[in-house]
């Protein structure tokens, strides 16, 4: 099967790329502008095609042959709908990095159409959000009964351009939660609280990460919060943000705070990624007082994004439909698919 990276210059795309080749895996290399693309082709000695996919005639000409599609061109809030359109259009897998609750909601309405194509589609291939979808998983397993889901997690080495980018879009629509198994709106920094880390108290603060739906689907769980770790000001911060509300999702304003993005963000070098890690925390609670609690130890969440997407691409390569239709990381690789990447292990 020919299987294409589209984003492939990018920050993250890169880092897959490079781990692609390195696996013997030949994908063609895809994106918006041909000239970036080249160096990294020539580099590597691999197939180019350029395409923007706000163009359906040269969206659908650029996957002509293509069984599967690894989407690493954010924002996805913008990027997703119209590659996963035309994925479905001519019958390619749909994976991408996105840890974008929207777009995991668009990508699971379209379930029907994917199931009558046979193709899996699967949003959150990466660090957003395998470590944390699978640890939920595990904890369902392990506690059949569990009403309530709380995660988190703790990420060193700072954001790359295009998930700074993805933050700033989010300031506009506020938090998110699952409570009693609908999504509901909430504040920014709705709730804070401490997670242990090595005999100290880490704060932390909710945030409308990728599990507020997919944890859902992939356990059933009716009451879901997601925290990540955080400084006091980083919350403080926000909280006083509430007070500006829908001006922060203004096109203006976003279009402001997205360029300021671009002049100072660069994505960690490959010395931060290497000495950095992170923390994924899970708790779980049933109505009968019976509790669980699981602590995961990972890589820098790039790193685990290259691996994790690589995993769950090899894995539809060698078995190309082992079942239609939508997925989350779980529900296609199994609870326990995050403990076979490099450096993951429970605490």
């Amino acid at each position: 099967m020919d299987w294409m990276i589209y984003g492939a210059n990018g920050y993250t795309g890169k880092m897959v790329v490079e781990e692609a080749v390195r696996r013997g895996l030949r994908p063609v290399l895809a994106g918006r502008n041909a000239a970036a693309l080249e160096p990294l082709a020539q580099q590597h000695g691999l197939p180019v095609r350029a395409f923007t996919l706000d163009n359906h005639v040269a969206l659908r000409t650029g996957l002509n042959g293509i069984g599967l599609v690894l989407h690493c061109a954010g924002p996805f809030s913008a990027t997703s709908a119209p590659m996963l359109d035309a994925c479905l259009e001519v019958g390619a897998h749909y994976l991408d990095i996105t840890g974008e609750i929207d777009v995991f909601a668009h990508c699971h309405s379209r379930d029907a159409e994917a199931r009558q194509k046979g193709i899996v589609v699967l949003p959150g291939a990466g660090f957003d959000v395998v470590p944390t979808d699978c640890l939920a998983a595990m904890l369902k397993r392990d506690l059949p009964s569990a009403t309530s889901l709380v995660l988190a997690f703790e990420a060193g080495g700072g954001p790359s351009p295009g998930t700074a980018k993805t933050s700033v879009e989010g300031l506009g629509k506020g938090g998110r939660a699952r409570i009693g198994g609908e999504l509901k709106r909430v504040p920014l920094a709705w709730k804070t609280r401490t997670f242990e880390r090595d005999g100290e108290q880490r704060f932390a603060m909710t945030i409308p990460w990728g599990d507020v739906y997919t944890s859902y689907l992939s356990t059933g769980i009716p009451d879901v919060e997601v925290y990540m770790g955080v400084p006091p000001s980083t919350a403080i911060k926000l909280r006083r943000l509430r007070l500006l509300g829908p001006l922060l999702g203004l096109g203006p304003v976003q279009s402001w705070l997205k360029r300021q993005v671009g002049k100072k963000v660069r994505g960690p070098s490959d010395a931060t990624r290497g000495k950095t890690g992170c923390v994924v925390w899970g708790e779980v609670r049933d109505d009968q007082g019976g509790e669980l609690a699981r602590q995961l130890r990972t890589p820098n969440g790039y790193e685990l994004t290259v691996t994790a997407s690589l995993g769950i691409v090899q894995r539809l390569l060698v078995e190309p439909a082992p079942s239609p239709g939508f997925h989350t990381p779980s529900q296609l690789m199994g609870a326990d698919y995050v403990l076979s990447l490099p450096g993951v292990r429970l605490a």
